[in-house]
């Protein structure tokens, strides 16, 4: 069974993780699946924040691959599979850095319009409070992507992007998060319905977890970034002692 493959309905082809080997990730391959093979079943599945994405569920019951659908070395997919993912993970924290930007667009027009007790909401302190924290990590979060975005550009190569953009990803979601949140506070009940000029806010929000979990959950890819951290760190004072003794 293969669970959460986006656009699954449309798709003629699917690419799938399988075990050709031991144990680790020295064991695993990719192989290309036609939609149409024989044992392949294929349905919808709802999901929490749209039905766009035709996320689907996909059954294989002895489903014959030829060879010759091995993508790259046998055994060697790991490494296919992470490239894919910095880029997976860079494109999802693009797309939570303009929604994080719309929550708080959205937020400063309507405190600027809405009042309570008298005053407009951008002028209660805490309500200005919010506002800058959302911006304060939109822009940081802005400047991340740029940064990624030009290593990129630039060629370096994904093996040492993987820490950076797992950290990136980390930051997006957490960014949505709060904004949205945010957001849905300064609106109040408005947030909460779909009509009215809450409604938007109210349809990011029923996203925020479809940023936090696919591409890694933000516990697994803060622990890859320091497992890399730590290797390295302990490659570099291996070194020190060598040349210390020298």
């Amino acid at each position: 069974m293969k669970k959460w493959i986006s656009g699954g309905t449309m798709a003629d082809y699917f690419m799938t993780v399988v075990r050709t080997g031991g144990p680790g990730m020295g064991g695993i391959s990719l192989l290309l699946l036609e939609a149409d093979m024989p044992g392949i079943h294929i349905r919808k599945m709802e999901t929490q924040f749209d039905n766009a994405h035709s996320t689907t569920f996909i059954t294989l019951e002895d489903v014959r691959v030829p060879v010759k659908n091995l993508i790259g070395p046998e055994n060697g997919g790991f490494i296919l599979l992470m490239n894919n993912f910095n880029h997976e993970r860079l494109v999802l924290a693009i797309g939570a850095c303009r929604m994080a930007r719309v929550c708080y667009e959205q937020a400063i027009k309507y405190a600027m319009d809405r009042e309570t007790f008298g005053k407009k909401l951008v002028q209660h302190p805490v309500i200005r409070y919010k506002l800058a924290e959302m911006v304060r990590q939109i822009e940081a979060l802005h400047d991340f992507n740029e940064r990624v975005t030009f290593q990129f550009a630039k060629g370096v190569p994904d093996h040492k992007l993987g820490p950076q953009c797992a950290l990136l990803k980390v930051q997006a979601s957490k960014t949505i998060e709060f904004c949205a949140r945010e957001a849905s506070q300064i609106f109040g009940g408005s947030s909460i319905v779909k009509e009215g000029r809450g409604k938007i806010v109210e349809r990011i929000y029923r996203q925020v977890r479809m940023f936090a979990i696919p591409g890694g959950s933000e516990e697994i890819l803060l622990d890859f970034a320091m497992r890399d951290v730590a290797e390295k760190a302990k490659k570099i004072r291996a070194k020190s002692k060598t040349n210390a003794k020298l």
